[in-house]
């Protein structure tokens, strides 16, 4: 009879990426909470080292210090661009809160069924969005975010109503329309297919973000073909180690890209554009999907890196000053820094500025503000100081959860700021 091998450790399999990291500290000064907190557990060193240990059988995976610190990670992945030894952590970390998440609790198999039924079924979510968008309506959000210091409204309920209010299309209301355009593309253009990913919490709640980014690529020669609202690229499972989960989805966003007669894909939001980059990594055990995981990859790009390599129309001009903050997932992750600053720079008479420390992350990180609400606060406050330091009038970044992380801030402590998307005042001052 032959015996039965030996059941593997979690992230055993990860030991070699792993043990990449020589442990030099060189991520210790970019990592957030490293600098908030100053406790080495909660830097990149810090956890990877407990992931070794873990995979080595010297720890635990359900040790309460291990969910402490691998869940107060912003998955920001500051540390990576500063990394000598090319410690691929951010994808260290989704396999960590894989691992953490099979031996969790009942909060934790409950949070994670919750997701799993309003993203899995395209009813559920549409209903769930649109939910959102009826009581956005209301104003009910914005009056619970503006009633400062009230007892009545609890400090994570206030902040949940600040960050629906702040998905609002009123917060660009300063940015005005220079006159009718055609949505049409002109006959005497070399028209490109491309494919539009309109995603889950973009088409959700940021509709007016979608319908700008397909207004502007049209108007730079393309031809769109829109992936259907409600599929998600799978950021939000990955985030919560929902991997296999994210599998299933990034096998269904390749199969619908193969299907369209694009040739790239382009998404407007930084954590989508990061995790379909990743999918080649997702799949690469995966025999049927992982070559064409690959092509697909190289099809991607972010709308910006798009833009930028082309000549643009004309803008009308708009006389303000715009403090440009990085989304983590755009910087850190596909190392997109300088083209949504040069997009903004062909508005005349547009200031732009990078904010100062504009690399840190806002503290959003998808629903961090609401389960860390007090890291996630500090990080908030340093970055409403230094938007105030800018003296900027308007603050655009490219992700919803920063959107909404800023907008939240500057509505629940009374700044005055207005947060849009680049693509936002991009299409609104579009002169045809």
């Amino acid at each position: 009879m032959s015996q039965a091998s030996a059941p593997v450790a979690p992230l055993t399999p990860q030991i070699d990426d792993i043990l990449h990291c020589v442990h030099c500290g060189f991520c210790l000064p970019a990592c957030p909470t490293y600098e908030v907190l100053g406790d080495e557990n909660d830097s990149p060193r810090g956890r990877i080292y407990m992931m070794r240990a873990v995979a080595e059988g010297r720890m635990e995976i359900g040790d309460n210090s291990f969910a402490l610190h691998i869940d107060q990670c912003l998955g920001c992945r500051a540390c990576e661009p500063v990394c000598p030894s090319g410690v691929r952590y951010g994808q260290l970390l989704e396999h960590a809160r894989e691992a953490r998440a099979e031996a969790g609790g009942v909060l934790d198999r409950l949070a994670r069924l919750a997701l799993n039924l309003i993203f899995a079924n395209r009813w559920l979510q549409n209903l769930f969005w649109a939910s959102l968008r009826v009581l956005r309506f209301t104003r009910l959000p914005l009056l619970a975010a503006r009633t400062g210091g009230s007892k009545r409204v609890p400090g994570r309920f206030r902040f949940a109503m600040a960050m629906l209010a702040a998905t609002s299309p009123r917060f660009a209301r300063g940015l005005r329309k220079a006159k009718p355009r055609s949505s049409e593309v002109s006959a005497q253009l070399d028209v490109e297919s491309i494919a539009l990913l309109e995603g889950c919490v973009m088409a959700g709640l940021f509709k007016h973000v979608n319908r700008a980014t397909g207004r502007l690529v049209v108007a730079h020669g393309a031809w769109i073909d829109r992936i259907p609202p409600g599929f998600c690229c799978g950021a939000l499972h990955a985030h919560t180690g929902e991997l296999e989960k994210a599998r299933d989805m990034a096998r269904q966003v390749i199969a619908l890209f193969e299907k369209s007669p694009a040739d790239l894909l382009l998404t407007n939001s930084a954590g989508c554009g990061a995790a379909l980059k990743n999918y080649a990594d997702w799949l690469r055990d995966d025999p049927e999907f992982a070559e064409r995981a690959e092509r697909f990859t190289s099809s991607v790009r972010m709308v910006s890196e798009w833009l930028a390599e082309r000549r643009g129309p004309r803008y009308a001009p708009l006389k303000a000053r715009v403090g440009y903050d990085a989304p983590c997932h755009s910087l850190h992750a596909q190392r997109i820094g300088d083209e949504p600053v040069e997009l903004l720079r062909r508005i005349p008479t547009l200031e732009v500025t990078q904010l100062p420390r504009a690399d840190r992350c806002c503290g959003a990180a998808g629903i961090y503000g609401l389960t860390r609400r007090e890291l996630s606060g500090e990080l908030l406050k340093r970055k409403l100081a230094e938007v105030k330091e800018a003296g900027v009038d308007y603050v655009a970044t490219g992700n919803p959860g920063c959107l909404m992380q800023i907008g939240a801030g500057a509505l629940v402590h009374g700044a005055r700021i207005t947060t849009f998307h680049p693509i936002e005042a991009l299409e609104r001052l579009l002169e045809q």
